[in-house]
Formats: structure tokens, C-alpha cells, sequence
């Protein structure tokens, strides 16, 4: 019977028929890949709450997960911060497991199937990007050059470079860590007919019509239409987002499932984008000059979330002759957090806004992606930007304390509940930006440490010192298809971890 070819020999097919000249690189860093994917795996393993786990018992040898069919199975001991690829093989009772698909295929577990086949192309995909990327400057100029310096996607999640849908001329035509740049593209729609909040500007006016801005993948697969050419771009992390030259920022429609998601453009976040950035902006103002939050400059709709963008401020005006900014997740390619001093200072500037901004009313979805950071000429951490509002929380309840006024805005966005604005922020900043710069839990408990006696002492500091960190299921939420939303767990509190910390 014939089999389809696993994910690796698939991209290595096609990379032999686009770009020949990279397979010899590609297949050298499918090892890297499966170990990188693979100890992101046992993280989920070690700490979500998954139902078919019954217990973990840590010890000398490491650590041992039981499976409620009776087997058991067996790893290093798990540090949830880490970043490095520690985990290079598992053992399932007796069979050794070095592909975190074919893991998860012999695990057998509720929609496992589907899950594995992401694994498979996560460890392929990261091979490729590992492969095409080449950024031999250590300190690049432009805020798009940091970007591309992202290698590995998110720090934690096995599906750190998932990209279904994309074939391998869409990976190197499109991907940030490919270097590319992208000829963006609009479409015409009838101005009576759009959303518009905000100012659209008047080369993407034509008459009675908005030009709105399009992704091309997103024109030839979702849309399946013609469009103008437009301007060349670059990529960001993001994917979807892409930088003109000279600015500013362009968050497109793409409706494609990168990590975990399907990324789209909601009718309701381009309504509320005006707003929303008006009241971001003013909330800043409110932290003595430490952070700046990109304005929205203007979002538009076709009534129809495959069709809409959004034209956001380049972080870059917010650094001053001689400053750079880049998103935080770029620190981790540069030798500044192997310094206990750096560390611990970014840690406390991270803190002492995210802190202040929760307390007012408002959590930051700060992971390293959203959040920058803005650098002195020696790399001393000075500023943070802030950007992509669309996934923060408010609290009213919090502001009115404050005597600010909250924005006209409804549904998600919008609650008073401590569990659901602490879990935003903590699992965001600390969990994630603060984690992955650091790269290991005494690192993070460290940096933590030092900064932390320095914090306004509140009830949510209080609270990021005493409880278990949270963070999003990541696995736990893949394998739960049917469950809308995210799901949470929690990780041991590098302020209070002693010993194993898979033993908490």
C-alpha cells in the first residue's frame, strides 16, 4: 500500500524542485528541530493538565509520566522556562522515541492523530526556517531586520513553526527568517459598503472606493481574486504584518493557522481600533515616559474578516538618534541576557509597567512578539513599546478606581475578573517574554528575585510572589478541539521553586 511521505521528505521534495541549493542545510537541521519541538512537547507533558495522564513522579533519573492505559513514560527532568532543546529521546516503556510525532501517534490519544501531523510539519518547517535564515549582523539597524532574526517562533509551543497550508515557495516567499520581501497588493471595495475607523490615507483612496491592502497569499487561496500591486514590504514576525519602507506597519488579513490559531481581522476589532488606540495611548502617558503604545492610524473592512487590514505606527519612532528598538523576543539572539545585571533590570522595567498598567485597569497580552523594547547605545534597557491591542483585557471596575473613564467597548475584551487580568499578563509577560529572555527557570528566578523587592507592593505583586505562574495549555487547548477559548495551567513560581520543579 502505498504511504504519503512524512512531512520532512514532503518539504524536502518540494525544496529540491524550488530552492535545491538549501536541502543539504535543511536535512542537516532536522535533528535540532525534532529535539527543539520534541522539549517543548515534554513541557506540556510535564505540566498541563492533561486527562490522560495520572500521575508524575520525579526523580534521580529524571522524570516519569504515567498514562492511564498503564504505561509509562520517561524523560529528563523538566525545567517549564527553558528554551534550549534539552530533550533530544523519551522513553515509552521500552520503545525510545526521538520524533515528538511519532510520540504523540503512539500515545493514542483522543485526536492525537491530528495533532502529530502539526508536530510533523512543526519540526519541518523549523528545519527549513533554521535553514534559510542568515542574519550575519549583530546588531541590525531597522525594526524589521530584528524581526527576522526570530528563528524558532514561539518559545514554548510545539507548534512553534506549524504552517499548514503553506508550501515551501509560500515558506520562503513569505517567512520573515527567509529574509523575503512581499509585493502587498490591494483590492478595491466600495467606501458605503466599508467599516473605517480611524484616518485611511489617500493613496489607498480611489473615488468612492477603499483600497484595502492584501496579503497576496491570502489573495490566490482565501480571497482567490486578482488584485493591483501595491508596495513592497517586510515581513515581521507575525507573519501577516509587514513593514513599508520608511513605515508604517500593515496588519493584514491572513487566514491561515499559524501555532495555533486561524488569524483573521474581526469585524469588531476594526470597529473599535480608533478608540481603543485612543485609549491606550492616553493610558500610557500614565507611566512616566517608560512606555509608548504604537497608535493605530487606521482600520478598514470589507464587512468580512478575510478582507480588512489595519496600518499601525512603526515602533521605530519611539527610539531616539542612537537608541534601537526590537520586539523582545529578538533579545534571546543576542548576548545581553547572559548578563545577570541586564537581565535583572529588563526584568524590573518589564515589571514595574506591566505592574502599573494591571493595577490601572488594563493587561497586556505582553509576550515577546507585542512587546519591545527600546535600547541605549551600550544595550541598556530604557523604554518599552507596546503593540497590537487587539488581545488585551480592561477592567472598569479597576479604572474607575483611577477615575479614568473606559473606553465605549463591549464583549471579551471587557471584565472585572482578578483570574482572568492576572492570567493575561503574567502568562504573557512572565510565563513567556520574561521566560524565554532569561532561557532556564534559575535564570528567570534570579532576574526575578533581584527586581521584584524594587515593585510597588499591590495586591497583584502579592500574587505573582506567592502562586503558581499561569499559563496557557497550549497542548491541552490542540487536543481539546471542541473547547472554545483558551485553556490555562499553572507552572511552579520561580520566586518560591526549590528543587525539581516537575516535582510542584
Amino acid at each position: 500500500m502505498h504511504r504519503p511521505p512524512t512531512a520532512e521528505a514532503a518539504i524536502a521534495e518540494e525544496l529540491a524542485a524550488v530552492r535545491p541549493g538549501l536541502l543539504p542545510r535543511y536535512t542537516a537541521r532536522l535533528p535540532g528541530a525534532r529535539a527543539a519541538v520534541l522539549t517543548r512537547l515534554w513541557r506540556a507533558l510535564a505540566h498541563e493538565p492533561l486527562p490522560w495522564l495520572t500521575g508524575r513522579e520525579s526523580g534521580a533519573h529524571g522524570l516519569a509520566l504515567r498514562l492511564a492505559d498503564g504505561r509509562t513514560l520517561r524523560g529528563p527532568r523538566a525545567d517549564p522556562y527553558a528554551t534550549r532543546a534539552y530533550v533530544t529521546a523519551v522513553r515509552l516503556d521500552r520503545e525510545r522515541y526521538e520524533d515528538p510525532a511519532r510520540l504523540v501517534a503512539a500515545l493514542g490519544v483522543p485526536h492525537g492523530s491530528a495533532f502529530a501531523a502539526e508536530l510533523a510539519h512543526s519540526v519541518a518547517s523549523l528545519a527549513l526556517s533554521r535553514a534559510g535564515a542568515d542574519h550575519p549582523k549583530e546588531w541590525p539597524e531597522k525594526d524589521w531586520e530584528w524581526e527576522q532574526r526570530v528563528v524558532d517562533g514561539h518559545p514554548f509551543h510545539p507548534n512553534c513553526r506549524s504552517r499548514p497550508g503553506f508550501s515551501v515557495a509560500d515558506q520562503l516567499a513569505y517567512g520573515p527568517e527567509h529574509g523575503p520581501v512581499v509585493e502587498l497588493g490591494t483590492v478595491p471595495a466600495a467606501a458605503a459598503d466599508c467599516l473605517l475607523s480611524g484616518t485611511w490615507p489617500d493613496e489607498l483612496r480611489d473615488g468612492g472606493r477603499l483600497l484595502l491592502p492584501v496579503h497576496p497569499w491570502q489573495a490566490a487561496h482565501v480571497l482567490k481574486r486578482p488584485y493591483d500591486r501595491w508596495r513592497p514590504a517586510r515581513p515581521l514576525m507575525s507573519l501577516r504584518t509587514l513593514a513599508l519602507p520608511g513605515g508604517p506597519h500593515v496588519k493584514t488579513a491572513l487566514s491561515a493557522r499559524l501555532t495555533s490559531s486561524v488569524r483573521d481581522i474581526s469585524v469588531s476589532s476594526v470597529r473599535s481600533a480608533a478608540a481603543l488606540s485612543a485609549f491606550a495611548e492616553d493610558l500610557a502617558a500614565r507611566t512616566d515616559g517608560l512606555l509608548h503604545i504604537t497608535r493605530t492610524l487606521g482600520a478598514a473592512t470589507a464587512d468580512s474578516p478575510d478582507l480588512a487590514a489595519l496600518l499601525r505606527e512603526s515602533p521605530e519612532v519611539y527610539a531616539a538618534p542612537g537608541e534601537r528598538v526590537l520586539p523582545v523576543a529578538a533579545l534571546a539572539t543576542t548576548s545581553l541576557p547572559e548578563s545577570p545585571a541586564w537581565l535583572a533590570a529588563f526584568t524590573r522595567l518589564a515589571l514595574t509597567v506591566g505592574l502599573r498598567l494591571l493595577d490601572l485597569g488594563v493587561a497586556l497580552e505582553a509576550h515577546g512578539q507585542n512587546l519591545l523594547v527600546v535600547l541605549s547605545a551600550d544595550g541598556t534597557p530604557l523604554r518599552l513599546v507596546y503593540r497590537d491591542l487587539a488581545d488585551i483585557r480592561i477592567s472598569p471596575a479597576r479604572l474607575a478606581r483611577h477615575g479614568i473613564a473606559p473606553p465605549a467597548l463591549t464583549g471579551r475584551p471587557i471584565t472585572d475578573d482578578e483570574t482572568a487580568l492576572r492570567r493575561k499578563l503574567f502568562g504573557s509577560l512572565v510565563a513567556g517574554a520574561l521566560a524565554a529572555t532569561a532561557g532556564s527557570g534559575p535564570a528567570l528566578a534570579t532576574a526575578l528575585a533581584t527586581a521584584v523587592p524594587d515593585l510597588p507592593h499591590t495586591p497583584d505583586l502579592l500574587a505573582l510572589r506567592q502562586q503558581p505562574l499561569p499559563t496557557k495549555a497550549l497542548t491541552l487547548m490542540r487536543l481539546s478541539p471542541r473547547t472554545p477559548g483558551d485553556q490555562w495551567t499553572v507552572l511552579p513560581n520561580p520566586l518560591v521553586l526549590e528543587g525539581d520543579p516537575s516535582d510542584q
